[in-house]
């Protein structure tokens, strides 16, 4: 089988390397082995391999061993282990948590696949978890810091892949939102789709007083939902009304803020950290109301699960460089080749 991986941090063009190992061997009790057609390339997966902005470097020792990206995939189950009763060969699933999906093939916990909808196609169940998952993670932790009172939320990065689940959100729950992008086209196009929520590119001189105006008596925002991070931080915060809260769930921006040049004491101001990560602390209950939530918005809304392009495993550096592309729209997608043998009938 074909593996993307890496033995130490760095830029992922330059550490990361495609290698053919064996397949793994037979999935044990409770497990399955799937293999893997459809994965994305989310910028949490560039993050595992590059390493935070500000954090030392790993340095690779004799004892270094080879660490495979991706988390979130699409693929068919190729045998199942012992004591798997609800799934079967070729049988299409989506999975998450599950670390190496940057593979042909991966074992995982059966608890830890979803089967794919009939009406769902390959590119819509690689994409069906992650993202969804992280909407209702945010969406939770936005009720938490308004509470019972309405308020303005503030989001960077809106036309990314996740920003644009928010900004369909906040639409549908009547959540007073302002979205923030980096270019004017950007903003343009960000109008186009959502008419009703303010948007505002932060390459304009004035966008923070922008922000301001369109926040009017309050003076502020009540939360920001912030995936960028870096630099822009310390703007962020003062954008926040007395007692706000700014989520932090993503670094996708360039340098530093210092904790202390953050006005938390003066202003009473909350810094709260989200990971997708943490997904599985969440109850067997919990847990399965996320996943029909992810699986009804796979067949209700696919055009928000949208694929900005598609590469071959084999091209993943190809695939690396177009997620750095300025202004890119959708997720970036590593296929395999689906085996002759499963194609009939279960491609869709």
């Amino acid at each position: 089988m074909r593996t993307v991986e890496h033995t130490r941090q760095g830029d992922a063009t330059q550490v990361l390397t495609l290698t053919e190992k064996p397949r793994p061997p037979a999935p044990g009790a409770a497990e399955v082995l799937v293999r893997m057609l459809v994965r994305p390339v989310h910028p949490g997966d560039l993050i595992g391999v590059e390493g935070m902005p500000g954090q030392p470097e790993q340095r690779p020792d004799a004892r270094s061993q080879a660490r495979t990206p991706g988390v979130e995939g699409m693929g068919v189950v190729e045998s199942v282990g012992a004591d798997v009763h609800a799934l079967h060969p070729g049988q299409r699933v989506a999975v998450f948590p599950a670390p190496g999906t940057w593979s042909d093939f991966v074992v995982v916990p059966a608890d830890l696949t979803v089967p794919v909808p009939d009406e769902v196609s390959d590119e819509t169940a690689a994409l069906m978890l992650v993202n969804p998952l992280t909407l209702r993670m945010l969406y939770r932790a936005v009720e938490d810091a308004l509470g019972r009172q309405p308020g303005l939320v503030l989001q960077t990065a809106a036309g990314s892949s996740i920003g644009r689940l928010i900004s369909a959100e906040a639409a549908r729950r009547g959540l007073q939102l302002i979205n923030l992008v980096r270019s004017t086209s950007g903003a343009e196009k960000l109008r186009a789709q959502n008419p009703s929520q303010p948007v505002i590119a932060t390459s304009d001189d004035d966008w923070r007083e922008q922000v301001r105006r369109y926040a009017g008596e309050r003076g502020g925002v009540q939360v920001v939902l912030d995936s960028v991070g870096g630099a822009m931080t310390q703007d962020l915060a003062a954008l926040l009304d007395a007692g706000g809260t700014l989520i932090s769930y993503g670094h996708l921006g360039d340098g530093t803020a210092s904790l202390e040049a953050l006005p938390l004491i003066a202003r009473a101001l909350t810094l709260r950290g989200e990971t997708i990560l943490r997904w599985m602390r969440r109850t067997p209950e919990e847990r399965a109301q996320d996943v029909a939530f992810a699986k009804d918005l796979a067949r209700s809304a696919p055009d928000l699960l949208d694929v900005a392009a598609r590469y071959d495993l084999a091209d993943f550096k190809a695939a690396i460089e177009h997620v750095r592309r300025p202004g890119r729209t959708g997720t970036v997608l590593l296929t395999s080749p689906r085996p002759v043998s499963s194609a009939q009938g279960a491609a869709r």
